[in-house]
């Protein structure tokens, strides 16, 4: 469409304002008025248009996700925690994964119950969409009454619940929903060494192939694993280097 310069005087001030204006070829059918507030909230409409997570995002017939096996001592059948994610805005800058269902399949029928209205809720939580991660420390902070359990590793873990909270946070780091707290590799070596020392100086054996650590070593209240040793007055883990001098 050609352009055409137009010159007008402002009535106000007396001065010449040039503005471009556009040669219609076409009958005109209709008008409209468009202000600055409208076309701004035209603007703001197109930069919002990105599909957000609601209870009302239907289901895609396909879902991916993962499966992660959670076998206890206090049952002689593994659990199976499955959880499905749905990918919003897939292909555009604002693509993301988000956690859109999670099943637990076990052959242990005592536990139909509560692992039913479990996964209902943590479910609904995902597809209400907004911050989910809150549920990992909820459900880790769940104990059983009758004690919990050592996984292989030296892991402690208070309660069957809490081990589900263990799985859904790996996933969640694993689609990068929560940040891995990683170790460095120059802190990493100063806890091998104090290790080597703590079990040269104590003259303890090395641990048995079910864990890492040493074998009188305590439970980390930061990341649940017995790696805790005491080492020139200082409590230190082993595992993630927490450390409480004092």
């Amino acid at each position: 469409m050609p352009l055409k310069r137009v010159t007008t005087e402002n009535s106000s001030n007396g001065h010449l304002r040039t503005q471009m204006s556009k040669k219609i070829e076409k009958k005109i059918v209709g008008y409209k008025v468009v202000s600055d507030e409208v076309k701004a909230e035209t603007e703001a409409k197109d930069d919002t248009n990105i599909i957000q997570m609601h209870e009302k995002v239907s289901r895609p017939e396909t879902l991916s996700g993962s499966t992660y096996k959670i076998k206890t001592p206090l049952s002689d059948h593994a659990m199976y925690l499955t959880i499905n994610d749905i990918i919003l805005n897939e292909g555009s800058d604002h693509e993301q994964r988000r956690p859109f269902e999670i099943f637990l399949n076990s052959k242990n029928m005592d536990q139909f119950q509560w692992i039913s209205a479990l996964t209902r809720v943590i479910s609904a939580v995902f597809r209400k969409g907004g911050d989910c991660t809150f549920l990992v420390e909820e459900l880790k902070a769940i104990f059983d009454p009758q004690g919990g359990y050592f996984k292989s590793g030296g892991r402690f873990m208070p309660s069957i619940v809490a081990e589900i909270g263990w799985a859904i946070e790996d996933h969640l780091q694993k689609i990068g929903l929560l940040a891995k707290t990683e170790i460095s590799e120059h802190q990493q070596k100063i806890m091998d060494e104090k290790k080597e020392e703590f079990e040269s100086k104590l003259k303890v054996e090395p641990s048995p192939a079910s864990s890492e650590f040493p074998e009188n070593a305590q439970v980390c209240k930061k990341c649940s694993v017995k790696a805790v040793i005491l080492m020139d007055g200082c409590m230190t883990c082993l595992n993630c280097g927490d450390s409480k001098c004092g």
